[in-house]
């Protein structure tokens, strides 16, 4: 029979709302449309990423630099490969009469910007602000209450509002702030007392290539050229880096969502098309009769599983592209996204081809059966299933070497996705396994004296029963139910932790530690019973680790180690005579008051682990340009959830003493003391300090993770339908062989009630012995989403997790209702008849 005369026959027999393959067509939709979404938004963040990496830093390389600027060499050797434009940023105060706010002060030169353009409502483009103008960010002019004209006072400096900032081209890399954009003239920091010696301020020096060049080699160059400079240097290719950071993990995680949902689904697929292809024997073995061969009767049927597949995944890519500008609007101002439609062909291919992959590999062991079987064997398997097909097993590992390597040539971390796939392939075993010893287990025990209890155990394990593709379809089902409530319970723990009830009501930077007295009496008279903490803070570089005999230079480095991330750029520092509080010492000794001999340095022991450091190995800062050496003290362990002053590295004090530096402070009001006055207070008498308030820079954490949370509950939304569909597949799969049955025990006298109640007890025995093994699995899995992928803490609220398992329960239930509703309404004499 050709392919012509084949597709006559299917397309005849294929009702033409798919019935019986809508099962099929449903899995495949879902998984298609999560995959086309999760790479149609990826496609067009890095696209965005990559059209306007430039525009989001700044220039084509930027070099960012703690508490002081580049010097002449350094300067002379970015101005050797093309324009150089330098700014700094630091925080400070705004003050407008009795108004106060804290703002991000953005010095800029006349060169900025390199890229883009600088856009003023109501004003168009324009150039940098040069003498006293300001350019303030929106939220900037609604604290201070001021407009295009009126004046305001930084630090010793009275400034004019020259416009309002409508479109600021680096904003994405400038990163998080924790104040609005003030944007002003270069040298306005210095004029305004602002950048004295020991000041918490970042330079950041933008270049323009003249010509195109390597932008890696750059970087290279520069680092090998000035390896204890202390640079953190950021090039076009990764315009955003934190932006960049998050979208690689949340791109990972959707991904194996999307992966996870067609696993899943994929074994809906193989129950739907058992369900088919049994309720089509009849035809099949008609076929066989009237002389068509095995290879016809796979051509037939394989062409109208590839027809519900090819609509499936075409409604599945509509939908996935549908759905974006969705995401883009949820994420907006968290990804560089535009909320549009994006048509990208190899992600749309990509979601495509698994797609079809998975129908493949789980649509074609039942094929096989039916194409492989005698006529008379396939009019008998009501009463005599039919036996496994091991010539499926070809068609089924090339299938899965195919979904296998496409995963792993596609992906950014093929390991991860490679990693996923085999434990998925682990937990599917061991789904089979406890399938297989539930049945043995039911066969073993002893018989109940109720008629229902005993049938429905009966059932678990006699010959034909669906109890393995029913225990694989229950655990994804109530795992994925667990998973979603885990995950998202997780990531509202971090939005509503403890943190801000234990974080005090400021931060404030650069205070003069010859004015520390003045500082703290200025806030017990504000309020008696206030809270000051005050430490020394610097910025500094770890330019080399390890044994003293066999030191490892940071810059020589080719990747950071996962967790020594404090190995990456300037971190802070400060000195102290006792241990932190709100740190435990867990190794080694400290100094003590008084010390005066080698400095040390106590070191954080996750960080130590992470770099392979023990007591008594050195670390060398780069501070202002010097190089300090010390040796490893101690180990702490810091408790993070604080909102206090938790530093990595702690040294002692004749390490750092004699360096040009500040103080910054912590400040705790009573409850119930108003902060305007103390706020006005601290701008008066401290210009040149910087005030931060703890609650703002809470609500933009907040918002963030919020906007995380809805992201991953859409997305693992998408394995929660998968399990339901599974589900769904399993009790189609059953259907016919418990059309049978019922029909059997309705002749036999029993009436719907009893039946009804059978398969009730047949689910809940089987709901009941995987609600732990879906417990196990759901919360395993997202412990490593949130914990690994997303490095968030582990806060599930577990009565959350119980109530939704106990409603995936319900679920269950209430599923096994609506399928076996069908079976009562069977006419025994129809069904009878039919076989």
């Amino acid at each position: 029979m050709s392919w012509a005369n084949a597709w006559r026959i299917a397309r005849r027999d294929l009702n033409a709302r798919f019935k019986g393959l809508r099962l099929l067509l449903v899995c495949i939709f879902l998984g298609t449309a999560a995959l086309a979404a999760i790479g149609s938004l990826t496609a067009a963040i890095e696209r965005e990423l990559e059209a306007n990496g430039q525009t989001f830093l700044g220039g084509d390389i930027q070099v960012e630099l703690w508490q002081r600027s580049l010097n002449a060499d350094e300067r002379a050797a970015l101005e050797q490969l093309g324009t150089v434009s330098a700014g700094t940023r630091l925080q400070a105060m705004a003050r407008k009469d009795d108004l106060a706010a804290p703002i991000e002060l953005k010095a800029v030169d006349e060169a900025y910007p390199l890229y883009g353009s600088l856009v003023l409502e109501g004003q168009g483009k324009s150039p940098a602000p040069t003498g006293n103008q300001a350019f303030l960010a929106p939220g900037a002019a609604d604290r201070l209450g001021v407009r295009r004209g009126d004046s305001f006072a930084v630090g010793t400096q009275t400034l004019t509002v020259a416009g309002i900032i409508e479109d600021e081209p680096d904003r994405l890399g400038e990163g998080f702030q924790l104040g609005p954009t003030i944007m002003v003239a270069e040298d306005l920091p210095r004029r305004a007392g602002l950048l004295e010696p020991g000041s918490m301020y970042q330079s950041k020096t933008r270049l323009a290539l003249a010509e195109t060049r390597d932008l890696e080699a750059i970087e290279q160059d520069l680092e090998d050229r000035f390896p204890d400079a202390g640079f953190d240097i950021d090039t076009a290719e990764n315009g955003a880096p934190g932006t960049d950071r998050f979208i690689e993990r949340m791109s990972e995680f959707l991904t194996l969502v999307g992966l996870a949902a067609l696993v899943i689904a994929g074994i809906g697929i193989g129950g739907g098309v058992t369900s088919y292809l049994d309720a089509r024997r009849q035809s099949i073995a008609t076929l066989k009769v009237l002389g068509a061969d095995s290879r016809d009767i796979a051509r037939i049927y394989a062409l109208q599983i590839f027809a519900a597949s090819a609509v499936g995944s075409i409604a599945g890519l509509v939908v996935g592209v549908a759905v974006v500008p969705v995401l883009a609007q949820a994420l907006e101002g968290l990804l560089p996204v535009n909320a549009g439609f994006v048509i990208d062909p190899g992600a749309l291919a990509l979601a495509a081809a698994y797609g079809f992959l998975v129908a493949l590999v789980f649509a074609a062991p039942p094929l096989m059966r039916a194409r492989h079987f005698p006529a008379m064997a396939l009019m008998r398997a009501r009463v005599a299933p039919l036996a496994r097909d091991r010539s499926a097993m070809l068609v089924v590992t090339g299938g899965l070497a195919a979904i296998v390597g496409l995963a792993l040539l596609t992906s950014s971390r093929p390991l991860l996705a490679g990693g996923f796939l085999f434990g998925a392939a682990i937990v599917l075993g061991l789904l089979a396994l406890l399938g297989w010893l539930i049945r043995k287990g039911a066969a073993a025990l002893p018989r109940p004296q109720g008629p229902i209890a005993r049938a429905a155990l009966a059932n678990i394990y006699r010959p034909g029963s669906s109890t393995g593709s029913l225990v694989t379809a229950l655990g994804f089902g109530l795992a994925a139910f667990v998973l979603l409530a885990a995950i998202q319970s997780s990531i509202d723990g971090n939005i509503q932790s403890r943190v801000p009830e234990r974080a005090p009501d400021y931060f404030v930077l650069d205070v003069p530690r010859d004015r520390e007295a003045d500082f703290r009496a200025l806030v017990t008279q504000a309020d008696s019973g206030a809270s000051v903490r005050a430490v020394p803070a610097l910025r500094g570089a770890v330019l080399a680790f390890g044994p003293e005999e066999s030191m490892t230079r940071t810059s020589s480095l080719e990747e950071i180690p996962d967790g020594a991330w404090a190995l990456r750029g300037e971190r802070g520092l400060t000195y102290a005579d006792e241990v932190p509080e709100g740190n435990e010492l867990t190794d080694g000794s400290w100094w003590g008051p008084m010390y005066v001999g080698e400095p040390l340095v106590s070191v954080d022991k996750d960080f130590a682990e992470a770099a392979g450091l023990k007591i008594g190995d050195k670390l060398t800062f780069g501070v202002l340009g010097a190089e300090i050496e010390t040796r490893i003290a101690s180990l702490r362990t810091i408790n993070w959830e604080s909102l206090g002053f938790n530093y990595v590295f702690v040294l002692s004090p004749n390490a750092l003493r004699d360096t040009p530096h500040n103080l910054a402070a912590t400040i705790e009001l009573s409850d119930g003391t108003p902060t305007g006055p103390l706020l006005q207070a601290l701008v008066r008498e401290f210009p040149s300090t910087s005030v931060i308030e703890v609650g703002g820079v809470l609500q933009q954490a907040r918002t963030i993770l919020e906007q995380v949370g809805i992201a991953t509950l859409a997305a693992a939304s998408v394995a929660v339908l998968a399990g339901l569909a599974v589900l769904l597949g399993a009790i189609a799969a059953a259907r016919a062989s418990r059309t049978y049955d019922t029909v059997v025990l309705r002749v036999l006298g029993a009436d719907r009630r009893q039946v009804l109640a059978m398969q009730l007890a047949e689910y809940a025995l089987l709901a009941g012995a995987l609600a732990l093994v879906a417990l196990g699995l759901g919360t395993l899995t997202a412990w490593l989403v949130v914990t690994q992928l997303f490095e968030f803490d582990w806060l599930p609220d577990w009565g959350q997790v119980f109530a939704v398992l106990g409603l995936g329960l319900a679920v269950v239930v209430a599923f096994a209702v609506g399928g076996s509703l069908p079976l009562l309404r069977s006419k025994p004499a129809q069904v009878l008849r039919a076989l």
